[in-house]
């Protein structure tokens, strides 16, 4: 790839008391060179910046090139937070997956919904999924020198065939072939597959998890999780597309084919290795498995055992509310209706504090076309229409997942501003158990603890 087609990486904070910090460099600045050498993204920028001597070119915010050089110890964080993690730019997507939820959107939005990313570095960095269809013979050796691992990979299905006609994609046939790559540079990938009714399920599930199973041995598995996923439909989704949802009755027979595969797994693996999301058991009517039944939660981002964790990290610090609040408060928390039955103790236990009188706004998505609708998928139109003319208490509970990351916008482009204005009360976001605590219990943020490290935001 040639120089030219690396931007220069825009800092946006310096961390404080850090080396960059006392050097001079301001938000603003960008990163040309690290002694000599662009950096394509931010695994190249750790990279090079692991020497002790640094040579850096930098662009300051008027436009000035300036050289500064830097001695520090090998393992010394320069302090540096870029806009993108991708300097040269995004490695897009190259499928036409009809269950892509990027084109099951309505146009007009801002430009970022509709970018579709198929990027290793970004699963490597944040655990997204890639097809592994657009990976040039450079990239792979990347891949392996820098040894990415794990990396996260949509599977679908096995069968070439299967995932051809799954991705839209000559390539995608190459699966197997490539997890054997993996398996040779000794490199791990978390799995996933989305089932869609029809084209990937029945015999082919069983086909797709018994491969995958031949890559869980060993001290290193090549595939070191496998998540199953329904798969999620809106209105907006191209008409003349094959796929069926996700019917009760075909979540209650996938959650028996799935444990039957546990079970045999458990037996002569010692781990469950293929797990159900979250949302196969909400769509069945059936109850949850046991904490103890997702061992390190390896599929968490997948929401695989969200609402569990979830749930047992609340029982732990519910400890810490008071017995009574005064003066009294009263709350409406939305949520996605897919989570109403399974955060009903959460809902109890508020309700027993003396002065504290929380509402539970369970909401189907009437802008997505979903009668089962996870917390992350509702816009602000969705919580607009469900509770205009509601009396709401002395304000909203607003699980942080249904915004942008960072920023204060729903998928539909609303802001909380907006939200507020129009149903003339105050909005909260929240963001994971300390914070929904530490609202309705009017307390002091608790302390970081084990119980509330690992989730950052409210389930599905």
């Amino acid at each position: 790839m040639s120089d030219l087609s690396i931007r220069p990486a825009l800092i946006t904070r310096v961390l404080p008391d850090s080396i960059a910090g006392e050097v001079g460099f301001e938000a603003g600045d960008r990163l040309v060179a690290i002694n000599g050498q662009r950096p394509r993204d931010l695994l190249d920028y750790q990279f090079l910046c692991a020497d002790e001597v640094l040579e850096l070119e930098v662009l300051d915010s008027r436009g000035q090139t300036h050289h500064v050089a830097i001695e520090k110890d090998y393992d010394d964080d320069l302090g540096l937070e870029f806009e993108t993690a991708l300097f040269d730019g995004l490695i897009q997507c190259n499928n036409r997956c009809p269950f892509c939820f990027i084109d099951q959107q309505p146009p007009g939005k801002r430009e970022t919904l509709y970018l579709k990313d198929d990027d290793y570095r970004l699963s490597f960095l944040y655990g997204s999924y890639l097809t592994l269809t657009n990976l040039t013979q450079p990239e792979w050796n990347r891949i392996a020198q820098l040894r990415l691992s794990p990396l996260y990979v949509s599977v679908h299905a096995t069968e070439p065939e299967v995932r051809q006609r799954l991705l839209k994609n000559p390539r995608a046939g190459k699966l197997m072939e490539q997890l054997r790559w993996f398996r040779k540079h000794r490199l791990q990938i978390h799995a996933q597959v989305v089932v869609c009714p029809g084209i990937n399920d029945g015999a082919h599930l069983d086909r797709t998890i018994a491969d995958l199973a031949t890559f869980h041995q060993g001290e290193l598995p090549t595939v070191a999780s496998v998540a199953i996923v329904p798969v999620g439909l809106t209105r907006f989704r191209p008409t003349e597309d094959e796929l069926v949802p996700v019917t009760p009755a075909k979540a209650q027979a996938v959650i028996a084919q799935v444990q039957s595969w546990q079970a045999k797994f458990q037996q002569q693996l010692g781990s469950t290795v293929v797990w159900l999301a979250d949302e196969w058991f909400l769509i069945a009517q059936q109850d949850l498995p046991p904490d103890s039944h997702y061992e390190e939660y390896p599929q968490i981002g997948n929401g695989v055992g969200s609402i569990r964790q979830f749930l047992r990290q609340f029982q732990q610090a519910a400890v810490g509310l008071p017995e009574r609040i005064a003066p009294p408060r009263r709350f409406t928390w939305v949520v996605g209706n897919a989570v109403e039955h399974a955060f009903q103790p959460i809902l109890q236990r508020f309700n027993q504090v003396s002065g504290l009188q929380v509402t539970m706004a369970a909401i189907a998505s009437q802008y997505w076309g979903q009668a089962i609708t996870v917390t992350g998928l509702l816009t602000g139109e969705d919580v607009l229409q469900a509770l205009q003319g509601r009396e709401l208490g002395d304000g909203v509970l607003l699980p942080s997942v249904m915004l942008k990351q960072g920023d204060t916008r729903f998928l539909d482009d609303m802001t909380v501003a907006e939200l507020a204005e129009r149903l003339e009360t105050s909005i909260l976001p929240i963001d994971g158990v300390e914070e929904l605590i530490h609202t309705c219990g009017q307390l002091p943020k608790l302390p970081l603890s084990p119980c509330n490290l690992s989730v950052n935001s409210l389930p599905v």
